[in-house]
């Protein structure tokens, strides 16, 4: 029988609307009513994010990512597992800025096939 958390965790890779690429970025985290901290971003997509989150965040709970050259992203605490957070932007990145964020910091430049 499989566990609640193994069940998302499954759940989450087979339905996600974007892929995420795997990453490290370094960050600023804002929890709603908190102080930011310093963080890394894991994983990258689109439509969210996971990153280093030692504080308890809570499902549900409003945040703000800020990367190096960006404003803060909007976000919505969806999981949190041991010290990394996952999150749900409130409005999808411009795929223009998530490739260009993926090229910076995966040393390459990001190819999308053409539609």
């Amino acid at each position: 029988m499989i566990n609640t958390t193994d069940r998302y965790a499954l759940a989450a890779q087979e339905d996600r609307c974007a892929p995420r690429t795997r990453l490290s970025i370094p960050g600023q985290l804002r929890a709603s009513g908190g102080r930011p901290f310093r963080t890394v971003v894991h994983d990258l997509s689109i439509s969210g994010f996971s990153a280093a989150a030692i504080n308890r965040m809570h499902i549900g709970q409003l945040c703000w990512l800020t990367l190096p050259g960006l404003e803060s992203l909007q976000a919505e605490v969806v999981w949190w597992d041991n010290s990394v957070v996952g999150c749900a932007f409130a409005e999808l990145l411009s795929p223009i800025v998530h490739d260009n964020i993926l090229a910076r910091y995966t040393g390459g430049t990001v190819y999308r096939p053409l539609a």
